[in-house]
């Protein structure tokens, strides 16, 4: 639904100065900024005040671009005053800026356990000194603790822990996940790991207890799914789309759901949200005959999905659902013309004036990019062609749906998920009618007391609808060509992407030729920086030594081909999260894993036990193994690779070895890489350490 003209959707324009000062305060968060911001605020509030109380005295009708700017500037340094005023790092009373010896948290999301630990994240109240005085505190915590009996924690628990904790790492690997970044987005920066008897629960139940109330619901409807559910697959998606539950959800299912585009059918958003609409609306219905039942009709069907939204925990897709919703209700309800694009942007500038770090949050920015997707979008694509059977149109309908939401997110899930599923639009037609019959299906068994034969049949179809979408999207993720992955965008390839889809829909709907050149321009450079990142990949060679923590990773990279030295499978979690993400980043397609126990002997790599040759490179790899062996003479190599804590001395290597470069790795003791380090700065060797730094790449010719 695209606007007349501005006033049709003031809040779309007012939104982007806000957008831009919210990205501004996420590069310089400072309080130091505060002070100017606050200044300027004051003074271009203070202008446009008094502008408009002398409007026609000084005939500013011949200038309104004043009023604009002025507005455009105040939006602009609310957005960066309001990040500066929610990052927690601000605060005096940051647990962070004064020294303490315990600290009084309180739990305040769901706790999940996984592989034996049980990991939440908690609101620091209070610290407590060596001279046990108690003062207030604030701040956020990630807490993971490995202890049985903390798996009877819960939302709300206050707990007294050492302050022992420590700011989170930062990828010390190429193209490894950022989880610093990503915990700062959530104003988290610090972590702690406890074991038994090191943490002490003080107090249960002192969390919202709207809050509690409803989680603890969501938790004893998940037990009502697993009651009549036999599959644990199909039990973690039918609480996962239906309640937003998605600690049980395996890495298989996550993976044949994002291979065929799907993905978006486990997050509880607009979708959902839109379904519980019409089931209400429908069973609500009959107030409409009665004086004032559209309005208690309306409050009673927001009410309820503002309920839905709690329980499904709030998060960011669905609040905007039930934003928009909402304000769609209380228009019809009193026969008032809303702009939906409008609305849109009235929902995420209400939901970014509670929490402007939203905007980081890429649920949030995909939901909300789909959506304008649809409004703007969504029409232009049906237009391409004509039907005049009802069914195929609406079949044509679905489709344009799909291709709009699907094209304009590309960009986005291409720079977040580095692949595109090509049979997205198969999948997305496929999954219409079962996630529909899950949805109603679950709502009706979860609403309804256990009846006997009723509630089994129900779960039966539930289930059956589940196995059944798994299996046909299962088969789709294995068909040739499903996606196409390692897809690794930079900031200006991303941006010269977006700006040709828009400049290629908007020439749909206008015709204009500058849009089209635009387009074509812009695809070229962008198949030159692809292709000449491909070409430069391709002619590298290079060993990169990985900061693998207490395992071994070095990938010697020859142009597309890669030789992995490790001592964990492929399969292996470490694996997946430090060294595939590295490999496709560098468009690796010919890959072999192996470890010291075995010798290579490939074209450009030569391995036998230790002593490695990669082109004109040596490296031998120092562990325990080595500690007895002795040589009649020096053995000259390039990089001495340091492992597996052998208790060795500078001197000692030196008796044995001539090297240029020392390098000590993550598996090594912090007592053995102090005393390494200090004699190797002391005879001025030249040495790496990769323990808790980050990793080394050396081009290799």
């Amino acid at each position: 639904m695209l606007a007349n003209h501005k006033g049709e959707i003031p809040f779309v324009v007012l939104i982007l100065p806000f957008l831009l000062g919210i990205t501004m305060g996420l590069s310089f968060w400072s309080v130091n900024y505060l002070g100017w911001i606050l200044g300027l605020l004051l003074f271009f509030g203070s202008t446009f005040i008094i502008l408009n109380l002398n409007y026609a005295r000084f005939g500013l009708y011949k200038l309104r671009w004043i009023g604009g700017s002025l507005i455009t500037l105040i939006l602009f340094l609310s957005g960066w005053f309001s990040v500066i005023q929610y990052n927690e790092l601000n605060s005096d009373k940051h647990f962070s800026k004064t020294p303490a010896k315990y600290l009084l948290i309180k739990i305040n999301n769901e706790p999940n356990i996984k592989n034996g630990l049980v990991r939440f994240t908690a609101k620091v109240e209070r610290r407590i000194d060596s001279t046990r005085h108690v003062s207030t505190s604030s701040g956020t915590l990630l807490v993971s603790i490995k202890d049985i009996m903390a798996n009877n924690l819960y939302y709300g628990d206050e707990i007294l822990i050492p302050a022992t904790y420590n700011l989170v790492d930062p990828p010390f690997n190429p193209a490894e996940f950022n989880y610093k970044k990503y915990l700062a987005n959530q104003n988290i920066y610090h972590q702690i790991f406890l074991y038994p008897g090191q943490y002490r629960v003080l107090n249960h139940n002192a969390g919202n207890p709207v809050i509690a109330y409803s989680l603890r619901l969501r938790q004893r409807l998940v037990e009502k799914l697993k009651l009549n559910m036999h599959d644990t697959s199909a039990i973690a998606i039918a609480s996962t789309l239906i309640l937003g539950y998605k600690a049980d959800l395996s890495s298989e299912i996550l993976q044949a759901y994002s291979k065929t585009g799907t993905i978006h059918i486990l997050s509880v958003s607009g979708g959902h949200v839109a379904v519980i609409y019409l089931l209400l609306n429908i069973l609500f219905g009959f107030l409409g005959r009665y004086k004032h039942g559209k309005a208690i009709k309306a409050v009673l069907i927001i009410s309820l999905i503002w309920y839905y939204a709690m329980l499904t925990g709030f998060s960011p897709a669905v609040c905007r659902a039930a934003v928009m919703i909402s304000l769609i209700i209380i228009g019809k309800t009193y026969s008032r013309y809303i702009n939906t694009l409008n609305i849109l942007a009235f929902s995420a500038f209400a939901l970014l004036l509670y929490d402007p770090f939203f905007i980081t949050d890429v649920g949030f920015q995909l939901s909300y990019l789909a959506v304008a997707g649809l409004i703007v979008f969504q029409p232009l694509v049906y237009k391409w062609l004509i039907f005049k059977n009802k069914w195929v149109n609406k079949l044509w309908a679905a489709c344009s749906v799909s291709i709009a939401a699907q094209v304009i997110t590309f960009p986005l899930s291409a720079l977040y998920f580095h692949q595109f599923p090509v049979y997205f639009l198969v999948s997305n037609l496929f999954i219409l009618i079962p996630a529909e019959i899950i949805l109603c299906a679950g709502m009706a068994y979860l609403v309804l007391p256990q009846i006997p034969v009723v509630s089994v049949t129900m779960a039966w179809v539930l289930e059956r609808s589940i196995l059944i979408m798994n299996k046909v999207l299962t088969y789709i993720e294995h068909i040739p060509f499903a996606s196409i992955n390692k897809i690794w965008l930079t900031n200006a390839e991303y941006i010269m992407l977006c700006v040709v889809i828009i400049c290629l829909f908007y020439f749909f709907y206008n015709k204009k030729s500058w849009l089209l050149k635009t387009s074509l321009m812009l695809m070229f450079l962008l198949a030159i920086s692809v292709s000449a990142k491909r070409l430069n990949s391709f002619n590298a060679y290079s060993i990169t030594f990985l900061n693998m923590r207490k395992h071994l990773g070095i990938v010697f990279k020859h142009g597309d081909k890669a030789i992995i030295l490790t001592d964990i499978s492929p399969t292996d979690k470490n694996y997946q999260y430090a060294i595939q993400p590295y490999l496709d980043s560098c468009k690796i397609t010919d890959t072999t894993v192996s470890n010291l126990k075995r010798d290579i002997k490939a074209t450009f790599l030569q391995q036998h036990n230790n002593l490695i040759q990669f082109n004109d490179q040596k490296i031998l790899i120092f562990n325990r193994a080595m500690l007895d062996k002795k040589l009649t003479a020096k053995l000259k190599v390039d990089y001495l690779y340091i492992a597996a804590n052998p208790h060795i001395t500078i001197k000692e290597l030196n008796t044995n070895y001539d090297y240029k470069t020392l390098i000590i790795d993550g598996s090594n003791t912090d007592k053995l890489v102090t005393n390494l380090s200090t004699e190797a700065k002391s005879i001025r060797i030249n040495y790496k350490v990769i323990k808790r730094n980050n990793s080394l790449i050396v081009v290799s010719n």
